[in-house]
C-alpha cells in the first residue's frame, strides 16, 4: 500500500482516481455518474455493501433515472476527503464525523462549498493500542512515542484523541498529543506498529485493525474511545450541497441504497463479512470478520447519535467557528423528523 504524504501527490491521486461526472444536456436533467469515496475499515461496510451490490444504480434506475454509473475510490482521513470535496472531485463521501463536522463549518454559508449530511454511517470503538510497555494511559505517552493516525487534526482519530486528551489533562490542554501524532494510513500503520521496527510506538485506529493488532504479542491497548465518549455517531456520509440541490433523486436513491445496505448487514452477518473482505481486499479469516460484526458496540445505521458532542468539543477549543444550533441542521432537510441527536 503505497503512502500518500505531500498535498500535492494526493491532488495527483485523487485527479487520476476520479472522472469528471456526466451531466446530460437537458437543463433541469440529473446527473448519470455519481462519484463516491470510503476508507479501508469495516465502518465503511454499509458504502462497501452498495457498491458491491450496485445498489445506488439499482435505486436509481427504479426512481426514473436511468443507467446512473457509480465511480469508486478509497480516500481515508478527513483533511484528504474534505480537499477531495472542495475541489470538484468528489459527489459523496463517507468520513469521519469530525472531518465533516469541521467542513460543515468551515463551508456554511459558502453556496460552492457549502456541504450537508446524507446520514450517519457507522457507530464502533477505536482502540489506542501500543508496543511500549511503559505506557498504560494518555499520561505516560512522552516525546519518543509516535501515535498513528490517518489524518492529522481533522481525522476521525486525531479529533477523538483530542477529546480524549481533553478529558484527562483538561480543555485547554486538548492538543497536548498533536505533536507526537504522525499521518500514515491504517494499515500502514498497523504494519509499522505490530513490527516494532519504525518509530511508530502506538495506534488509534478502528475495526478490523484494532482487533489484528490486538493479536499481536506485545501489543497492549491504551484507550477504548467508546470508555471515553460512550456510545457516539464515528462515521458519516456527507455530499456538497450544490450537488444534493442539482440531483434530488440521485440523493434519495443513495439514501435508499444506504437504508438497503443497513439492512443487509443487520440481517446477513455471514454475507456482509464477504462483501467486505471482497472489496477491502483485506487478507482475513471470515470468521474474524463475522466476530467483529457481532460486537454490539458496532451498528450500522443513517440516524446520527450523539454528533452534537463534537460540535461541543470542538467548539470550546476553537477548532470550529460556526455550529449548527440543532444536530439536524447539518443534515438534509429529512433527518429534521428522525430522533437522532
Amino acid at each position: 500500500m503505497q503512502r500518500y504524504t505531500r498535498r500535492t501527490f494526493t491532488s495527483l491521486m485523487i485527479a487520476s482516481a476520479l472522472a469528471l461526472s456526466g451531466v446530460s444536456g437537458t437543463a433541469h436533467a440529473e446527473a448519470q455518474e455519481v462519484r463516491i469515496s470510503h476508507g479501508y475499515g469495516l465502518l465503511y461496510l454499509p458504502l462497501m455493501v452498495i457498491r458491491d451490490q450496485n445498489l445506488v444504480e439499482k435505486h436509481a434506475k427504479a426512481m426514473g433515472l436511468g443507467e446512473v454509473k457509480t465511480k469508486w475510490v478509497l480516500l481515508d482521513g478527513g483533511n484528504v476527503i474534505n480537499d477531495a470535496m472542495l475541489a470538484g472531485n468528489l459527489d459523496i463521501a463517507g468520513t469521519g464525523a469530525p472531518g465533516f463536522v469541521t467542513l460543515w463549518s468551515k463551508a456554511h454559508g459558502i453556496p460552492r462549498s457549502e456541504v450537508v449530511g446524507l446520514g450517519a454511517l457507522s457507530t464502533s470503538p477505536l482502540w489506542l493500542n501500543t508496543n511500549n510497555p511503559n505506557v498504560k494511559s494518555l499520561k505516560d505517552f512522552t516525546p519518543k512515542d509516535k501515535i498513528a493516525i490517518p489524518g492529522i487534526k481533522t481525522s476521525l482519530s486525531a479529533v477523538l484523541l483530542q477529546m480524549a486528551a481533553a478529558k484527562t489533562f483538561g480543555i485547554e490542554n486538548y492538543a497536548k498529543l498533536d505533536p507526537l501524532t504522525v499521518s500514515l494510513s491504517h494499515p500502514e500503520a498497523m504494519a509499522s506498529l505490530v513490527s516494532g521496527k519504525t518509530e511508530i510506538t502506538a495506534h488509534f485506529t478502528s475495526p478490523p485493525f484494532s482487533y489484528q493488532e490486538a493479536k499481536a504479542p506485545g501489543i497492549t491497548r491504551v484507550l477504548n474511545s467508546t470508555d471515553v465518549l460512550g456510545h457516539i455517531t464515528i462515521d458519516v456520509v456527507f455530499a456538497l450541497k450544490s450537488f444534493t440541490d442539482k440531483n434530488p433523486k440521485l440523493t434519495q436513491a443513495f439514501m435508499a441504497a444506504q437504508e438497503e445496505a443497513n439492512a443487509y448487514i443487520a440481517k446477513n452477518r455471514k454475507g456482509a463479512a464477504e462483501i467486505f473482505l471482497r472489496v477491502s481486499k483485506l487478507k482475513l479469516p471470515q470468521e474474524e470478520v463475522e466476530q467483529m460484526l457481532a460486537d454490539p458496540g458496532t451498528e450500522f445505521t443513517s440516524t446520527p447519535v450523539d454528533i452534537m458532542q463534537y460540535v461541543v468539543f470542538m467548539s470550546k477549543a476553537g477548532t470550529i467557528k460556526t455550529k449548527p444550533a440543532v444536530w439536524h441542521e447539518m443534515f438534509v432537510p429529512a433527518f429534521k423528523e428522525r430522533k437522532g441527536s
